[in-house]
């Protein structure tokens, strides 16, 4: 029998994937979700810990400037196809705001990658729910009860507990991390304004434009000549953070916000292991209690907006 790749390719486009297609959508969605919700923490960990050996040497600002060409790339065929229409918008004071402040998170964000154990610093991410919730009170006028009051407040004492400032040993590092969550929450806020106002296509064409070019400048200052094998792990880099961003985006999509967050702790638990068998990372009960602590609070901070929000609809519905 002779081999004919022409062959193959179109039985798996023609018979199977259709196939898989119509299995996967009988699945029910928040199952779908969760699924995607997986694939997208074990991709951010696994980039986390990329990100950890390829920034010993290469500087960080590098690293990202290299990934916001690829986010180029990719939203090049929208901005050839729209042209000047895919720049259009009226807001653009914040997409500039937007674009700081994404450099600053991805700068100290990445910067805290390299430095710090995985599983503190992923630890620390989360705090970003707590944030959002303090900026959504100041900036949308967001009227919080009691409770989340004091979650928010109990979940901040768990990066006292990580970062542990009594210990007399100041960690930039951790500080790095919990400003990157800071301006994650703020990129949340301003994307919640931008929504209601742009196109999707709008919104990362700006945002791919406008970071690049703040990377740019720190990039070329401290640029250091990659290996080869260090542009191949940059560029494995910037595929799992567009496959990670994917995954999340089709999560949202075919699953309850709620579900997709209570899922999303699994970070936790990939960052721990890939920390502890590639790096030698042990966690110390320290950053046990306090990450418990972070979880909790805005675990209970996510169950209670999903909570006010189906109640919203009823009240909407009589």
């Amino acid at each position: 029998m002779q081999f004919v790749p022409e062959r193959i390719s179109t039985y798996w486009l023609e018979d199977r994937l259709p196939k898989f297609s119509g299995r996967w959508n009988r699945i029910p969605g928040n199952i779908r979700g969760a699924i995607l919700v997986l694939l997208a923490t074990l991709s951010g960990s696994i980039m986390g810990a990329l990100i950890k050996v390829v920034g010993q040497r290469v500087p960080v600002f590098e690293i990202l400037f290299i990934r916001q060409l690829f986010a180029l790339l990719m939203v090049a065929p929208i901005i050839i196809k729209s042209g000047s229409a895919a720049l259009k918008t009226s807001v653009w004071k914040l997409y500039l705001i937007r674009g700081a402040f994404s450099f600053i998170a991805m700068s100290a964000g990445f910067t805290a990658v390299v430095y710090m154990p995985l599983a503190e610093v992923t630890a620390i991410g989360f705090v970003r729910t707590l944030f959002t919730t303090l900026l959504a009170i100041v900036f949308l006028h967001e009227v919080v009860g009691i409770r989340r009051w004091s979650v928010t407040i109990i979940g901040f004492i768990g990066v006292l507990v990580i970062i542990r400032p009594d210990t007399g040993e100041f960690n930039i590092y951790a500080l790095l991390a919990v400003i990157s969550a800071f301006f994650v929450a703020a990129i949340m806020i301003i994307l919640r304004k931008v929504s209601q106002i742009d196109k999707p296509s709008t919104i990362m064409v700006y945002q791919s434009l406008l970071v690049t070019l703040f990377m740019a400048g720190p990039a070329w200052w401290y640029w250091t000549a990659p290996t080869l094998s260090e542009v191949l792990i940059i560029i494995l880099i910037a595929l799992l953070l567009s496959a990670m961003q994917w995954f999340y985006i089709q999560a949202y999509r075919v699953a309850e916000a709620v579900t997709v967050a209570q899922v999303e702790y699994v970070r936790l638990l990939f960052a721990t292991g890939i920390g502890i068998l590639f790096f030698a990372e042990i966690p110390t009960i320290w950053t046990l209690l306090g990450a418990s602590i972070i979880v909790a609070s805005t675990f209970y901070t996510v169950h209670r907006s999903a909570v006010r929000k189906r109640e919203r609809e009823v009240v909407d519905d009589k």
